[in-house]
């Protein structure tokens, strides 16, 4: 049995490589944490496996919500050098990200979901969610996609 890797780990690891050689230290070490995560996910579990695109998306979203936050936290304490820190690495991290929703793009989503399940108010907001989900996926942050939903539903 043939084990094929995902096009986007190799693609991780190839820049990996070319990040070593040209010395580029926030890429090597941001490149590297992303790789760490990738495997850590691939060992989780019962047993191993080797991640498709979809789940490393997943896991490299999942970082670099981890770097907006912490930027966030390291810049509201004053500690603006870690939080820039923080910043370039979330920049590397979505250069292998699907572009992000604009706000349009995301209410036309929810809007089109609301009216596909014919949704009206607060208490209809995760039947909505189920629809927008899976559409949005790796595109827009979920605490965003929230927002949008209960406002539409309340509005």
């Amino acid at each position: 049995m043939m084990v094929t890797m995902s096009a986007l780990k190799g693609k991780l690891e190839a820049d990996l490589s070319a990040a070593m050689k040209a010395r580029d230290e926030v890429r090597t070490r941001t490149l590297r944490m992303a790789l760490t995560a990738v495997r850590n996910e691939e060992v989780a579990g019962k047993q191993a496996r080797e991640l498709g695109d979809d789940e490393i998306i997943k896991v490299l979203t999942r970082e670099a919500k981890k770097r907006r936050e912490a930027a966030e936290a390291f810049a509201d304490a004053g500690r603006e050098e870690q939080a820039q820190a923080e910043r370039d690495e979330s920049a590397v991290l979505a250069d292998y990200l699907p572009a992000q929703l604009s706000d349009e793009e995301l209410a036309a989503i929810v809007t089109a979901a609301i009216t596909e399940t014919g949704a009206s108010g607060p208490k209809a907001m995760g039947q909505v969610m189920k629809v927008v989900n899976p559409k949005v996926a790796g595109r827009a942050e979920g605490s965003r996609v929230a927002a949008e939903v209960k406002r539409r539903l309340t509005a």
